[in-house]
């Protein structure tokens, strides 16, 4: 048929009272699936196994937050372990992270000075009373985590933004002079507000660019176990305010973005009251930066939407999740679908607040927790660790995590868990600048987010925490769709024009 009689069956189709549907492009629907039953962000063939009960519709007229990306955290260890892997495995991985076929994580973040995911405590300023920081030197990153941010950046087709944080200034600065806990001494903030800008050039002459900062890493401590820094709300508000983006703007640096809080999401409300206050103590924070340990199961929408209404034009960005306080399972798909990993609070959590942390299943905890973040305003999500060995680390502390990826360097094999698989269902097909679509489920048991990319195609997450298949019609402005998605299960619906 040519276009001619096209239009003019299209006009008749109007004209006669069918379905004006009919006289729109058609669009191509693809879905991605990773499920419990084998699937592995597998493009699946979604005809419906039953007709369909419920309803996915999108809503092109709610438009939520812009989108700033997804990814994961550059640390010394996952540095260190790609260095041991053959040459083959470690562009492997990369490939898998950054790599045009692999999940194209787009929004990442490393630490400055060590953290617990370091081989060793050390700093950029080894030298007490070093005021001027006339001997500031990233040596110490050299050897690992700057090679695997360049490699990363010649993978990445895309490119990505880096978000760097400390863990702790060296202890000569701090009231306690210890690595772990204290607080920066105020005589020391223009000196530690100097660092960052030196950290800044330092990084540019590697040509690796930074985005931006979170001012401090766990502002609240992390039980005087590893690097740490303690702020009260007050305290890092007066040192952004008077000396952090005073001392940027100074440098030509004001473009650089700050972060503030970077903690759990319980607090979220008495940070944000400090931070956006009023006009001059929000003058330099350009978002929150969020965690999400404070529960295996609660996203706390609350407190999200709470921090989105307090400051609207604000980033909002969680920058650091895992599964912690577990040795990874190594080649066993199932476990990370059971219900048998705990985390820190499992074993010491106040009593009036263990509730908040009983055993869950790894898989549905990553699921549940990014599609519950971006139905509540939060435009980046930032994983732990990218590369762990078999053991949960190295790690300094011996504070043992999960990765997405795990790796035995004495075989040189790699074992990509289904959480690597999780992750890429939201950083490869929602992409930076996607605008966040109202949704609505008409099945309360599916958890769903919608997003629409620049060059406008759709990605629709559709998450099945239940044991048993789930059929639903998908609706947009021009298409609909019946769709399956298996028991467990993760999808990620891709529509194109």
């Amino acid at each position: 048929m040519n276009k001619i009689k096209s239009f003019e069956l299209c006009i008749l189709t109007t004209i006669v009272g069918l379905n004006l549907m009919a006289c729109k492009p058609h669009p191509s629907i693809s879905v991605y699936e990773t499920a419990q039953n084998g699937h592995r962000l597998t493009l699946i063939d979604s005809t419906p196994l039953s007709k369909s009960k419920h309803t996915v519709s999108l809503n092109f007229d709610q438009k939520f937050q812009t989108i700033s990306g997804f990814g994961g955290a550059f640390t010394e260890a996952s540095a260190h372990l790609l260095n041991q892997l053959s040459t083959e495995k470690r562009t492997e991985i990369l490939e898998a992270y950054f790599g045009k076929n692999g999940a194209r994580y787009s929004l990442t973040r490393t630490h400055m000075n060590s953290c617990d995911f370091s081989l060793k405590n050390y700093s950029y300023t080894p030298v007490p009373d070093d005021k001027l920081l006339e001997h500031f030197s990233i040596d110490e990153d050299r050897n690992d985590l700057i090679p695997m941010i360049q490699d990363a950046m010649s993978v990445s087709e895309d490119g990505f933004k880096i978000v760097a944080s400390p863990w702790t200034a060296a202890p000569w600065m701090k009231d306690n002079n210890s690595w772990v806990g204290g607080k920066l001494r105020p005589k020391y903030y223009d000196t530690w507000a100097l660092f960052f800008s030196k950290y800044v050039d330092a990084y540019n002459k590697e040509g690796i660019d930074i985005w931006g900062f979170t001012v401090e890493n766990e502002p609240l401590g992390n039980g005087n176990n590893w690097e740490s820094m303690h702020f009260t709300a007050e305290e890092m508000t007066d040192f952004v305010t008077h000396h952090l983006g005073p001392k940027l703007e100074a440098d030509g640096k004001g473009d650089l973005v700050i972060l503030g809080y970077d903690q759990n999401r319980a607090d979220l409300k008495e940070w944000v009251d400090v931070m956006y206050a009023n006009e001059d103590s929000s003058k330099y924070f350009d978002g929150t930066a969020i965690h999400w340990y404070e529960s295996t199961y609660d996203y706390f929408p609350k407190e999200l939407q709470y921090a989105h209404q307090k400051a609207p034009n604000k980033y909002l960005i969680q920058t650091e999740a895992c599964i912690d306080s577990e040795v990874p399972a190594w080649k066993d798909d199932a476990w990370y679908w059971k219900k048998e990993a705990t985390d820190w609070g499992y074993d010491w959590r106040e009593p009036e607040k263990q509730y908040l942390h009983p055993k869950y299943a790894p898989f549905n905890r990553y699921a549940r927790d990014i599609i519950g973040c971006l139905n509540n305003w939060v435009d980046g999500w930032v994983d732990w660790n990218m590369v762990l060995d078999r053991q949960g680390g190295p790690n300094w502390f011996k504070n043992w995590c999960v990765a997405p990826i795990i790796v035995d360097i004495e075989s040189d094999e790699v074992y990509y868990t289904p959480l690597y698989y999780v992750m890429a269902h939201f950083s490869k097909f929602i992409r930076p600048g996607a605008e966040v679509l109202g949704v609505n489920s008409t099945d309360k048991d599916l958890m769903v987010s919608a997003a629409q990319n620049s060059d406008g195609s759709l990605a629709v997450v559709v998450f099945n925490e239940g044991v048993i298949p789930k059929t639903f019609k998908l609706e947009g402005s021009n298409f609909e769709k019946n769709i399956t998605i298996s028991p467990k299960a993760i999808q990620t619906i891709v529509i194109t024009n």
